[in-house]
């Protein structure tokens, strides 16, 4: 007479939390697998070296030639009619922003951790496309911030004048922060990480990206120069991110060519091959 046997308990939510936080983020660090990564990483440095190029001139004729005029054409700084474009830039400080995403993985961790099966794997193929976006605004904020230390750039009429060459290396304050935008920075980190996932929104997204840059503009924070930095910035960091993400076949796909592309929607059956590699235990 054999004896029965029971189902092995299913462990409890804490430790299916902690599964799911786990395999989050060794999926960020494991090996590198898609066999075209070399041909993206071509692609990728190819563009980013173009990119640099023309954005570092640019950059450099606005110093020279249009920063000064610039920035004496705008409003006073504290003109009270300014407020909705006070509230409007707060839409590109990347601490808001990686506070929301960084909200809303958590919230998607703790929904998962009681989920099981198609509809874990499903949400956690959501959560793999938020990271893309995370990340691409956090690895993006910090390169900026080491370089606003190392330029030390000063704000408009930091000095008392509308000098567009006050720089004080390594001087690490607020006011010698200029350079690049932080908001230009997270606004085209978004920008480029939310179309890159789903390209129907690349107009929106590009436009929201230029009306942030716009109001560092008004508000006398910057020099053009600065949100034009700003965008290189985001755009490149976001790049190697998506890169990052496609190597391990994470959210996009690798074409021969090394072009990268965004896998389907969360409303298709091919969203499981996002989400296969995506954090599920």
């Amino acid at each position: 007479m054999s004896a029965s046997t029971s189902p092995a308990p299913r462990p409890g939510y804490a430790a299916q939390l902690l599964a799911v936080s786990r395999h989050a983020l060794a999926q960020l660090v494991r090996t590198p697998s898609h066999s075209r990564r070399a041909e993206a990483a071509r692609k990728l440095a190819r563009h980013s070296l173009w990119l640099s190029a023309a954005g570092a001139a640019l950059v450099i004729v606005l110093m020279v030639a249009f920063d000064q005029t610039e920035i004496q054409l705008m409003p006073a700084r504290g003109t009270p009619g300014l407020w909705p474009i006070r509230i409007l830039t707060d839409f590109g400080k990347d601490e808001y922003l990686l506070s929301v995403f960084g909200a809303a993985l958590v919230v998607l961790a703790f929904v998962a951790a009681g989920l099981h099966g198609t509809r874990r794997t499903l949400l956690l193929g959501l959560g793999t496309r938020l990271q893309f976006v995370f990340l691409s605004i956090a690895v993006s904020a910090f390169i900026a911030e080491i370089l606003k230390y190392c330029l030390g750039r000063g704000r408009p009429f930091v000095g008392g004048k509308a000098n567009p060459f006050n720089f004080v290396p390594f001087e690490g304050t607020g006011a010698y922060a200029s350079l690049p935008s932080g908001h230009a920075v997270a606004a085209f980190a978004l920008a480029f990480a939310v179309s890159a996932l789903w390209p129907r929104l690349r107009v929106f997204m590009l436009t929201y990206a230029i009306v942030i840059s716009l109001t560092r503009l008004v508000l006398v924070a910057h020099h053009p120069s600065d949100v034009v930095a700003g965008a290189l910035v985001g755009t490149v960091g976001a790049m190697a991110v998506r890169y990052w993400f496609a190597a391990r076949r994470l959210g996009f796909a690798i074409r021969a060519d090394g072009t990268i592309v965004p896998l389907a929607g969360a409303v298709s059956g091919r969203l499981k091959r996002v989400a296969h590699g995506a954090s599920a235990p």
